[in-house]
């Protein structure tokens, strides 16, 4: 029997998703091409434990967290923050969901990175608490203080002008 069998079925069906997580944990389409080809590597090695009783989606999810907060914490990766454009002195046409899409990327840029995964499991990928803080090795009680934390920061940095 074939160790990795399965995997490349998991990794086809399962790739754009966590490519999609990966992204909104890095804000950045290199950086999140790279993240998830870490995470994996990670899966591949744990695969014939995986594959008999585990949830691989479970543990690469879990997984392309714990990376980022780690690459940032060790290796200081700035996630980028873009400007604004501003549209009404340009003279462009807009459309107001780009913008506040804009607007949202702009703010999460700016979160910690714990605080922008439990955004990202809690609100983009719909995970409860209890899924939540055990993707993040935290408790319950962790994840809804430091989400009220993050949606504050949030509504502070996204311009109010953006949701009139």
């Amino acid at each position: 029997m074939d160790r990795y069998e399965g995997f490349h079925e998991f990794v086809r069906t399962r790739q754009q998703s966590l490519m999609r997580t990966a992204y909104l944990l890095t804000g950045n389409a290199h950086l999140a091409e790279d993240l998830l080809q870490t995470v994996l590597t990670r899966v591949a090695s744990h695969w014939a434990k995986l594959a008999k009783g585990g949830n691989p989606e479970a543990y690469a999810r879990k997984a392309l967290v714990n990376q980022t907060i780690s690459w940032r914490k060790r290796k200081r990766i700035e996630l980028p923050e873009a400007e604004l454009p501003e549209f009404a002195a340009s003279g462009q046409p807009h459309d107001e969901a780009t913008v506040r899409r804009l607007a949202l990327l702009h703010a999460l840029a700016r979160l910690t990175p714990k605080q922008r995964a439990l955004i990202v499991l809690r609100f983009y990928e719909d995970r409860t608490e209890h899924e939540t803080a055990q993707l993040m090795g935290v408790s319950v009680g962790t994840v809804k203080s430091q989400t009220h934390y993050a949606l504050s920061k949030l509504r502070a940095l996204v311009p109010q002008e953006v949701y009139r």
